[in-house]
């Protein structure tokens, strides 16, 4: 797993790389450079675009400087550089990076106010390196100004490392003022802020250089956030070996649907099916059992009378899943909660739990909650911002001893020790019900081949995201049951 820095820490890692490598600091500034170039010319903008590049005077602009060099040098002559020389202050790498473009007869032009600047209609293309990582405050006065003028040219963006005004980590200010960018394009690391909602205030997508700082030093920085690589799926899912049988693969129960949500019930049981549990019950009211038989003849079928009588025979139990929250939907969640067993729990029992808050202390160590932001916070208490969100999710599951997973485009995994690992797969043609009934599902087959808590939950994510970007490649949206029918593909091809 990669280790995410925050701004301290990164340019922590620039120093050691710089006194260890060696490397000089305008020469890390140039591969910075030369990696975003390299990124920008995998976008095809065409040598003909008018290219505006915003300088700050630190080292962000810096970069930009670099930037607008190499561009001139790779055939885009249609350059101009505005400097923002809004402080008396110039960072040593800005001034030797000033001078090199100097000798280049590219257009700078240094602006002590937004009325200087002139004649930006014909520009396609801004590039953004006014402000890096280090802001920690809004936007206020010339700069203020200067990147609203920016935003209203309604151009395409492209950030250097991060957009002005945006905290690369911490609470996010609720009215953000700083740079609207198409694209970043940032170095080593992304920012841990760009995996949380309000991000896309300040950019659509973005994108990861490697520009050669130490990663040994970089993984031994102490740091909550983790981001999840392919490597540690592998690590997680083994291929099946010869003579193993249904019972290799663990026996799960889940205990889900009411009357009128037995298409819930039927997608959690889908999500294990097709995770490859060795076998999988649903226990669902027995008035929907002709459509269990005949939507999923694999899966067995549980009564709801004495449910907890046969617990022992299940290798992992989930409930929740189209449970409702009536008076007995309470009871059958409290006689799966005094199995004293780590559980599944998702949906209505996450809604029940919030409603009977007594209810927590029967939660036993090692159980997964699975809830989407409004169940989070029905759960633990409103929150105001996604960072806070995740502190209070770091400390529930330490409370808890459970793992906390807070779904979300980049969904959160949060360990019994605190620890956030994100998921990195996942997209916006998933967002249909159903999606989490059916990850509820992978996740309870996973336990019940035996994976322990936090890398069933790391793996139940990553496939889940998985199978739907594979399908994105050619569905606009995509269905929860298409989804679950994809994820053997998926782990075929991720595992081997």
């Amino acid at each position: 797993m990669q280790t995410l820095l925050t701004t301290a820490q990164m340019r922590m890692a620039d120093t050691f790389t710089i006194s260890n490598k060696p490397i000089s600091s305008v020469n890390l500034m140039e591969r910075a450079a030369e990696a975003f170039v390299t990124a920008l010319l995998r976008e095809n903008l065409g040598y003909d675009k008018a290219i505006a590049v915003f300088c700050g005077q630190g080292n962000n602009g810096g970069d930009g400087l670099a930037i607008a060099r190499l561009l001139f040098n790779n055939h885009y002559k249609n350059l101009k550089v505005f400097i923002a020389n809004f402080t008396a202050q110039q960072s040593d790498d800005f001034s030797a990076n000033l001078q090199r473009l100097k000798n280049l007869p590219v257009d700078i032009v240094a602006i002590q106010d937004v009325a200087e600047i002139k004649n930006l209609q014909t520009t396609t293309i801004i590039i953004d390196a006014l402000i890096g990582s280090g802001l920690n405050k809004p936007l206020t006065g010339k700069m203020e100004a200067l990147v609203s003028l920016i935003n209203g040219l309604n151009k395409t963006i492209y950030a250097v490392d991060v957009p002005t005004g945006f905290f690369a980590e911490g609470v996010l200010p609720a009215n953000y003022n700083g740079i609207k960018a198409f694209k970043t394009i940032c170095f080593q690391r992304p920012k841990i802020n760009f995996f949380f909602p309000e991000s896309v205030q300040a950019t659509e997508q973005f994108e990861v250089m490697d520009i050669g700082l130490d990663e040994s030093y970089i993984q031994n920085l102490p740091s909550i956030f983790k981001l999840v690589e392919i490597s540690d799926i592998r690590k997680i899912l083994k291929p099946r070996k010869n003579f193993s049988h249904k019972g290799t693969y663990g026996h799960a129960l889940l205990v889900a649907g009411a009357t009128q949500t037995m298409g819930a019930a039927i997608l959690n049981a889908k999500g294990c099916l097709y995770a490859g549990a060795g076998l999988t019950t649903l226990s669902i009211p027995e008035s929907g059992l002709a459509t269990l038989n005949t939507a999923l003849p694999e899966v067995m079928y549980a009564a709801r009378e004495g449910l907890g009588n046969h617990a022992a025979k299940y290798n992992a139990i989930a409930i929740g899943s189209g449970l409702g929250t009536s008076v007995v939907a309470k009871t059958l969640l409290e006689e799966m909660l005094l199995l004293k067993r780590a559980l599944v729990l998702d949906a209505d029992a996450l809604n029940l739990l919030a409603k009977h808050q007594e209810l927590l202390v029967l939660v036993s160590s090692g159980s997964v909650l699975t809830p989407h932001v409004k169940e989070f916070d029905q759960l633990f208490g409103k929150h105001n911002s996604w960072y806070e969100r995740l502190a209070t999710a770091s400390k529930q599951a330490v409370k808890l001893k459970s793992v906390i997973v807070l779904k979300n485009q980049y969904t959160f995994i949060v360990s019994r020790g605190g620890m956030v690992h994100i998921n990195p797969t996942g997209n916006s043609g998933m967002a249909q019900g159903g999606m989490g009934d059916v990850l509820t599902g992978v996740l309870t087959a996973y336990l019940a081949q035996g994976i322990p808590a936090e890398e069933a939950a790391i793996a139940a994510c990553y496939f889940h995201g998985k199978s739907g970007d594979d399908l994105a490649v050619d569905h606009f949206n995509i269905t929860a049951s298409q989804l679950a029918e994809n994820i053997p593909q998926v782990v075929r091809h991720i595992i081997g």
